[in-house]
């Protein structure tokens, strides 16, 4: 187990909004994907009360998903609260499915590229399930891509039990084997090196960046039996391969938590959050809502990703209608609470003078009186001249009346 506690990097504003944007829209995401598999396309409230502890949320998940009023509809039938997706989001979804159809090619890729980082290029699917939504694969990619694909992939079990199912790399592909950092150095005609995304006022971290980048480029698709654990180039292929998973997810980021799972199959330190911390340049660890996560700082922008993936195009606009239903929600409360304020400060007022307070009926009753607009008109004026007439303003006049009652 790492210790958290003693981690420290300075907060990049900029990512930690990104992190912020995103982890609505993943918690709402996977609301849809309970919701598509209940029966119907429809889930009661209570069973995603239950559900919220899986995706780390606390509260009540009836006033979550009325947040998002264009995501999720909620209604009440047979004495319970039930909630579908609108018909804006089932069009969404369509158009995702559509997209992953389209994608399907990128997503073998993906999948060989990662096996193939891998030390004897097999995933337990256990585990491989933990990043499917990183990468972008879709749930049903056992079924849905591994069968079309048997000259590259296979279903193993060697160890017999059920959970031991693993995902094996059949077919080495060359033209595969290449670094997203090695593309790039093809490009521009130069060695390959590492993107420092640093202040140049950052000084000690620039002079330790450009010693560690002098090393030679170890790609993380080379075997790494040679290596010496613990050497600068066991140090240099690791850093390699881990900018080239997150080069692979369609946000550039993971959940340093997850990574750790894959120790043995990556060959990673255990402690990998210090080596992360080494290398600031490169990736950005955040501890936001408690999760470490680690982030490539080069596929950002400020809080935008720099390359947006198809399917990350379409999630953004889930993310645009959340955020309209968000606005729609937060503009009713307001005015709820202005409503609420309003009502306070009559019945506030109505306590100064000393008088009966009534209540204020949702349905607006007349209710007469010291409320009603011309009966106060009359009487402030009734007071107002008697008062002018002692010679004394309007404002002294509870003041007057206190000091006969006390004398009284």
């Amino acid at each position: 187990m790492y210790l958290f506690s003693l981690w420290s990097m300075k907060k990049d504003p900029d990512l930690e909004a990104a992190l912020t944007r995103n982890r609505r829209w993943i918690v709402n995401n996977q609301i849809k994907n309970i919701i598509l598999r209940c029966p119907d396309h429809v889930a009661s409230v209570n069973f995603l009360q239950k559900k919220f502890k899986t995706l780390d949320l606390q509260g009540k998940a009836l006033n979550w998903v009325k947040k998002y009023p264009c995501c999720f509809e909620v209604y009440f039938k047979d004495d319970e609260y039930h909630c579908r997706l609108t018909k804006k989001m089932m069009l969404l979804v369509q158009e995702e499915e559509t997209v992953k159809d389209m994608q399907e090619t990128v997503f073998v890729e993906r999948l060989a590229k990662l096996l193939m980082m891998v030390s004897n290029h097999r995933l337990n699917v256990s585990k491989l399930n933990e990043i499917k939504n990183n990468l972008g694969l879709p749930d049903d990619y056992l079924i849905r891509i591994i069968p079309k694909h048997l000259d590259m992939f296979r279903v193993v079990n060697y160890g017999g039990r059920k959970n031991s199912m693993q995902i094996e790399l059949i077919k080495w592909d060359p033209e595969l084997a290449v670094s997203k950092i090695e593309r790039k150095s093809k490009e521009r005609v130069c060695n390959p090196s590492f993107t420092c995304s640093l202040p140049s006022t950052w000084v000690k971290s620039w002079e330790r960046f450009r010693e560690f980048d002098s090393l030679p480029y170890i790609s993380p698709y080379t075997d790494p039996g040679h290596l010496v654990n613990g050497s600068k180039e066991s140090e240099k292929r690791t850093i390699g391969l881990l900018h080239e998973f997150l080069s692979l997810t369609l946000w550039k980021k993971a959940s340093i938590m997850k990574l750790g799972h894959f120790t043995r199959e990556f060959r990673l330190p255990e402690r990998l959050n210090v080596l992360l911390l080494k290398h600031p340049g490169i990736f950005y660890v955040s501890n936001k809502y408690q999760i470490y996560t680690v982030l490539l700082r080069e596929g950002y922008n400020g809080s935008e990703l720099v390359e947006k993936d198809p399917l990350v195009v379409v999630k953004d606009k889930f993310g645009e209608l959340m955020q309209e239903g968000l606005h729609e929600y937060n503009r009713r409360r307001h005015m709820l609470n202005l409503e609420k304020k309003r009502k306070k400060g009559v019945i506030a007022m109505k306590r100064e003078k000393n008088e009966p307070v009534h209540e204020l009926s949702d349905e607006g009753d007349d209710l007469g009186g010291i409320f009603d607009p011309e009966e106060r008109k009359r009487l402030e004026s009734i007071m107002s001249e008697e008062m002018q007439t002692k010679g004394l303003k309007l404002s002294n006049a509870n003041g007057c009346v206190l000091q006969s009652m006390r004398h009284g």
